[in-house]
């Protein structure tokens, strides 16, 4: 009898855990889509690419001067001593490792810059999930991007870009 009871009650808490895992609805949304109308995300994105910009035309600058260099040594190659043609090759030597530092550094000096401009950016977007999340009681909400869910369930989810998109544009 005691095993029948407790058999009953397990059937009858598996049966209500069912029933409320069938009405849980979570939220997702495609986070690129969404970043895109942050007014935050373009000035970031703006400001990224004015550096950019900034460290290309260096880079470039710096290889016309190493290219510069590196003509005026071949078409002295014939004519000058021994030691002047080792002095320039160690000269050219330098500028090519200054160029190559650079670039690895100003790659670095990018990619701090993206996730300090960028930091806020997120952070906004996650509280605004957060609040979109609370509100509608979501237990959580996917980023469908990168193909990362091939498929949802339209009766147990509900997509939310374009809510999520309304509230970031309006500085929510």
């Amino acid at each position: 009898m005691k095993r029948i009871i407790i058999a009953l009650v397990l059937l009858t808490t598996m049966t209500a855990a069912s029933a409320q895992i069938r009405n849980l609805r979570f939220g997702y949304l495609s986070y690129g889509e969404v970043m895109k109308v942050m007014p935050q995300y373009v000035k970031a994105q703006k400001e990224l690419e004015t550096l950019r910009l900034t460290y290309a035309k260096e880079l470039e600058r710096s290889e016309q001067a190493f290219n510069r260099q590196y003509e005026e040594y071949i078409d002295g190659q014939m004519t000058f001593p021994e030691n002047i043609l080792m002095k320039r090759q160690k000269e050219l030597q330098v500028l090519m490792e200054q160029s190559i530092s650079f670039k690895q550094e100003s790659q670095r000096l990018l990619k701090e810059a993206e996730a300090e401009l960028m930091a806020p950016v997120r952070q906004h977007l996650e509280d605004v999930l957060a609040e979109i999340g609370t509100q509608r009681g979501y237990p959580y909400i996917l980023n469908t991007d990168s193909n990362a869910c091939p498929f949802i369930n339209p009766e147990m989810a509900d997509d939310i870009t374009e809510e999520v998109k309304v509230a970031v544009a309006a500085g929510k």
